[in-house]
């Protein structure tokens, strides 16, 4: 429904709007506006980051607890990954149907309902289903969120406000594995189910929070809602100048007829697309497939395999050293947060794919020639910090601000949640299959492979990937007919 009156402008951000004053333009707080919002959509991500990685240390609780045996507990951990493949997929119809910030409201509330049923699980089977109902919260949350924050964002802070999409992942990654070691001590059948309802109560808060954000300026102009738009853009705009720009710039994307108009969206995307969707669609399912299979969940489920692999034969190490990585991992991601928008997207892909070949490469001699004993896990946790170090300055935090910036508008929704899709299965398959693929041609030879797919990706992002840097959304249609 179209509203184009300036009274329902303010109704666009209810709470965390303050009304524009004269002589306002210039002042940078307007960014501060866009990073707050931006702030929001991502912090339902630190719940995914929690829920996936604390089965790591969960499973060894649940397992006495409930009585389950090791391909039980297999499944449990993975399936997530398969689970999550529904609510991707629908997270594009969802999106622009209920918009951005109604999509954002209901995983948070799926990701509070399957906390809880998580905590009081007492079968397999309830177990399985708490993981379900929690991966639609992640999923649409995975999907819509860096749709949410590339749409929010002036062009000159997108790479910075994008990328904080990831480092709320690995925070969450990291206060599981904090998590995990507060809590080991509590009796079996208390401590996992106190790491999971410490889950419950963060996305009621995170939901009132999205509900004070304003929607999407693409997705009011997508409606028909102008003056809603317009009113979003001044509050995120470097100015209103740029304001006035950017709307135009929408007006004319969702108006300008279309090459396979008359053609559903998942049509063009994958049945009729165009050289220029095809050429994008390429970039985003590339990207995605390329992070995961360069076996980046291969470290974070199973580096204490790893380590020990190594050598390093004491619980407590081995948690130390899990750690350790965890915050490096974080840490780096803040030098990709503060780069992107000065060296650029491609820089930083192409340092990071080259970079996780290398230190990929690293551990599998590592694990290859070293026999276990102290040095070699010193160095084994050496390479992995590294490996960590690298994908965090790029592969990890870009892939999502990438992919989301480049789809075109009436596409976005869609084309990231094609993208999620392979992203999530290529991170099932190799986190499913990592220890019987390490039983047929060694751990080295996990570390060997993934090493020569991060080099293939290095490639891919060299020949494939223009710069983005600089541009707005409605301008990349122009970068890809090239």
């Amino acid at each position: 429904m179209a509203h184009a009156g300036d009274a329902t402008a303010t109704a666009a951000a209810p709470l965390l709007a303050s009304p524009a004053k004269p002589g306002d333009e210039h002042e940078p707080r307007r960014n501060m506006y866009a990073f707050g919002c931006a702030t929001l959509a991502s912090m339902t991500t630190i719940l995914m980051g929690y829920n996936l990685a604390l089965m790591s240390g969960a499973q060894l609780f649940v397992r006495e607890d409930v009585g389950l045996s090791d391909a039980q507990i297999e499944v449990l951990a993975g399936s997530m990954n398969v689970f999550m493949l529904v609510s991707i997929l629908a997270a594009g119809w969802a999106a622009d149907v209920l918009g951005r910030r109604g999509t954002l409201v209901l995983a948070n509330a799926f990701l509070m309902a399957g906390a809880l049923a998580m905590s009081l699980g007492a079968t397999y089977a309830a177990l399985m289903a708490a993981r379900f109902v929690t991966s639609i919260g992640v999923g649409f949350s995975l999907v819509v969120a860096p749709v949410y924050n590339a749409e929010i964002s002036p062009a000159s802070a997108r790479g910075v406000l994008s990328s904080l999409l990831d480092m709320f992942v690995n925070v969450g990654i990291l206060l599981s594995y904090v998590s995990n070691y507060a809590l080991a001590g509590l009796p079996v059948h208390v401590g996992w189910r106190v790491m999971y309802g410490i889950g419950v109560l963060p996305p009621v808060f995170l939901a009132a929070g999205v509900l004070a954000m304003p929607e999407s300026p693409r997705w009011l102009a997508m409606r028909g809602r102008h003056a809603d738009a317009r009113a979003v853009l001044v509050r995120t705009s470097d100015s209103v100048e740029e304001a006035e720009l950017r709307l135009e710039e929408i007006k004319q994307a969702v108006e300008a007829p279309q090459e396979s108009a008359g053609v559903g969206v998942w049509q063009e995307l994958l049945l009729r697309p165009s050289a220029m969707v095809r050429r994008i669609v390429t970039c985003v399912v590339g990207l995605h497939f390329f992070q995961q299979a360069s076996g980046i969940d291969a470290i974070v489920l199973y580096s204490p395999l790893v380590f020990k692999k190594a050598g390093m034969a004491s619980n407590t190490s081995v948690l130390g050293a899990t750690v350790a990585v965890g915050v490096v991992k974080t840490c780096f991601i803040l030098v990709a947060t503060l780069l992107s928008d000065r060296l650029g997207r491609r820089p930083l892909l192409l340092a990071s794919t080259g970079g996780v070949a290398v230190t990929l490469t690293s551990l599998a001699l590592t694990l290859r020639v070293a026999s276990p004993s102290t040095a070699s896990a010193a160095a084994c946790v050496a390479s992995v910090m590294a490996f960590v170090a690298a994908f965090s300055v790029g592969f990890g935090p870009m892939t999502a601000t990438y992919t989301a910036e480049i789809m075109p508008l009436r596409l976005r929704a869609q084309g990231a949640s094609l993208g999620m899709a392979v992203n999530r299965l290529t991170c099932g398959v190799v986190s499913m299959t990592f220890i019987s693929l390490a039983g047929g041609i060694t751990m080295a030879g996990c570390f060997f492979l993934y090493a020569g797919v991060a080099a293939v990706a290095c490639v891919f992002v060299y020949v494939r990937l223009p710069e983005t840097r600089g541009r707005s959304l409605e301008d990349m249609d122009v970068l890809f007919a090239k």
